[in-house]
């Protein structure tokens, strides 16, 4: 289905303040954004509009209840100059299964889409050239019904907005394994990007900094035993050769970047586990020098090598990151089709399609 936007362009564009060699990461925001309504239930109001504040209700229920989900995504630009995206069908099915876990309505996956492109086809100058650079895309929606009453709610906004990016961990990074706070159990919202779970980690996280660390790593609630995520990545060991990922059974957030990761290693001849891991079986590896590598992937960080992690009070430190091979190659890969320097033989990056041209007529 072809969706009514109307567009909006900015009278005045900000891309020449923007110093495309120092970007701060999640500081600096592109022209415009889309936005849309739900109300009596239908998405309406669909709109590119300059990037802008707007207004909201002190009884905004997402200020109180908390119904607010999200998604991360990036456009690259190709070796053509061309604007890309990769697997942007999966974002567009996990904020509407995040939505529906949090009670919330989906949004149609051809509007998801079509407003994608017409976004990022308006803005594509924002996208920056240098490898491991890119085009960050936050699509979100929250409630904004105006009442007090833990209820969904009766109306919500959706919104994309997007800014230009450098590498999330410019460094390896340092993990200490967390061993008094949870983030999430089984029949949780674990699995859904939900804003109150990083408003949940933002102590530990904060305490682990305070020690010197980047994140933490995150172990099941009932024991403390069994690995789940890091703060900001699914996490992936290399244990003698094997590559072993925690499996998501509920409470671990089902990675984008993971699952194309796991796709890209098994099609070059690694073998790939999707299982329980334990920190003990961790360590019991490093004891025995078989740990050869530690890495975390998300949308934000792409490939986050370590360099260490600690459990008990006890650092256990990683070959250098020079001997990492798994991840440098799973970081290359996912740079390369990003970048189409590489064949994408699985039909994952799709051309940013369209025109924009601005336009004053109603959507419906």
């Amino acid at each position: 289905m072809k969706y009514n936007i109307t567009v909006s362009k900015t009278k005045n564009s900000r891309l020449t303040e923007v110093d495309f060699d120092k970007i701060p990461f999640g500081r600096t925001f592109s022209d415009h954004m889309f936005v849309a309504d739900y109300i009596d239930g239908e998405w309406t109001n669909l709109q590119i509009v300059p990037f802008s504040r707007f207004l909201m209700h002190p009884s905004g229920l997402a200020l109180h209840y908390g119904q607010a989900v999200f998604e991360g995504m990036k456009a690259s630009k190709g070796h053509d100059n061309r604007p890309y995206f990769l697997r942007p069908e999966l974002h567009a099915q996990r904020i509407n299964a995040s939505a529906e876990r949090m009670c919330m309505p989906t949004i149609p996956e051809d509007l998801f889409l079509q407003a994608l492109h017409m976004l990022i086809a308006l803005d594509q100058d924002w996208i920056p050239k240098k490898v491991g650079s890119a085009l960050y895309i936050r699509p979100f929606m929250f409630a904004n019904g105006e009442f007090i009453g833990v209820a969904p709610s009766d109306t919500y906004k959706f919104i994309i907005f997007t800014g230009p990016v450098g590498p999330y961990y410019p460094k390896p990074i340092r993990l200490v394994v967390e061993e008094k706070y949870v983030r999430a159990v089984n029949g949780g919202v674990g699995e859904a990007k939900a804003a109150g779970n990083y408003a949940a980690s933002l102590l530990p996280a904060k305490l682990a900094k305070e020690k010197g660390y980047d994140q933490v790593i995150w172990m099941d609630p009932h024991e403390f035993k069994y690995i789940q995520e890091a703060g900001t990545m699914n996490l992936f060991f290399v244990i003698d050769g094997k590559v072993i990922t925690p499996a998501t059974d509920g409470a671990i957030l089902k990675g984008i970047t993971r699952r194309s990761i796991i796709t890209i290693l098994k099609d070059k001849g690694y073998t790939v586990e999707e299982r329980l891991i334990s920190i003990d079986e961790v360590v019991e590896a490093h004891k025995k020098g078989l740990l050869q590598e530690v890495f975390g992937t998300g949308t934000a960080a792409v490939v986050a090598n370590v360099s260490d992690l600690t459990y008990q009070g006890v650092q256990y430190d990683l070959p250098a990151v020079e001997e990492h091979k798994v991840a440098a190659l799973a970081r290359e890969e996912i740079n390369g089709l990003r970048s189409k320097t590489i064949p994408d033989e699985r039909g994952w990056v799709v051309p940013v399609e369209g025109t924009v041209v601005a336009s004053t007529s109603s959507s419906h």
